[in-house]
């Protein structure tokens, strides 16, 4: 009797092992599902040029702004293409951090918003102004349950806004306005968070059917604008160092 009673135990300890270990696939699985780094390409010139010859092929395109030059203002362009996390063949800014996460490993969290405005003054080939503002209070990520987090971290709430602001003026070069693609790096003054740094953005631009597409990207630290990380019982860690990108285009007006 003890033998079969034994047995018998044994057989439902099996099962439950074996339940327990279904289970844990399951919520394994599912946390990869969510938690997998899936992120988006960085920004490409390339790619952005692409992106706004496929729109504008098929549309008629004002291209005096080309046979004129570029010399005038350019305002940022919002209505152009779509902002998602699988085409973003519009205008966004946002960032890329890299993060520790548990049963996961390293992954890839990236922020991005297509809420921009500003623009810039073009004499001759040289920018001489230039102002942009991002509406960090409508970043989203990769991954929904992150975007609280985000917003805490940046306190939108009180520092809705992110501003560049060009302090010395910007030489494109004659080649811009033939449609050639250059790159530039602009000196002026970030402000995150309500904390302003002057930086040198590297960047790349191209006129492109009476557009300027302009991306870019730039290496800062949480720390150096008064950013605490977020943190989450699933993240173990988040680099301090963060990539800020910005895919802009901009029309004449």
């Amino acid at each position: 009797m003890r033998g079969l009673a034994f047995a018998a135990m044994s057989q439902r300890a099996k099962l439950l092992i074996a339940g327990g270990v279904v289970v844990a696939i399951v919520i394994g699985g599912g946390l990869w599902w969510f938690l997998r780094d899936d992120a988006p390409d960085e920004v490409s010139l390339d790619a952005a040029v692409d992106q706004v010859t496929d729109d504008t092929a098929t549309d008629a395109t004002d291209t005096s702004a080309a046979a004129s030059g570029i010399e005038g203002t350019w305002t940022v362009d919002t209505e152009t293409g779509v902002f998602d996390f699988e085409t973003a063949s519009g205008t966004f800014a946002g960032f890329r951090v890299q993060e520790e996460l548990s049963t996961i490993g390293s992954a890839t969290a990236v922020g991005r918003t297509g809420d921009i405005s500003g623009s810039f003054a073009i004499e001759g080939t040289t920018v001489t102004e230039a102002e942009f503002e991002v509406d960090l209070s409508t970043l989203t990520t990769n991954e929904s349950r992150r975007d609280s987090r985000v917003q805490d971290a940046l306190e939108t709430d009180q520092f809705p806004t992110a501003t560049f602001t060009l302090t010395e003026p910007l030489d494109l070069g004659d080649e811009t306005a033939d449609g050639e693609a250059v790159s530039v790096t602009a000196t002026g003054d970030l402000t995150i968070h309500g904390v302003t740094a002057a930086v040198e953005f590297p960047l790349e631009a191209q006129l492109v059917d009476g557009t300027v597409v302009l991306v870019g990207s730039i290496d800062q630290t949480l720390s150096g604008y008064d950013v605490e990380a977020p943190s989450s019982p699933v993240v173990l860690s988040i680099s301090d160092e963060f990539t800020l990108e910005l895919q802009f285009l901009l029309t004449a007006t």
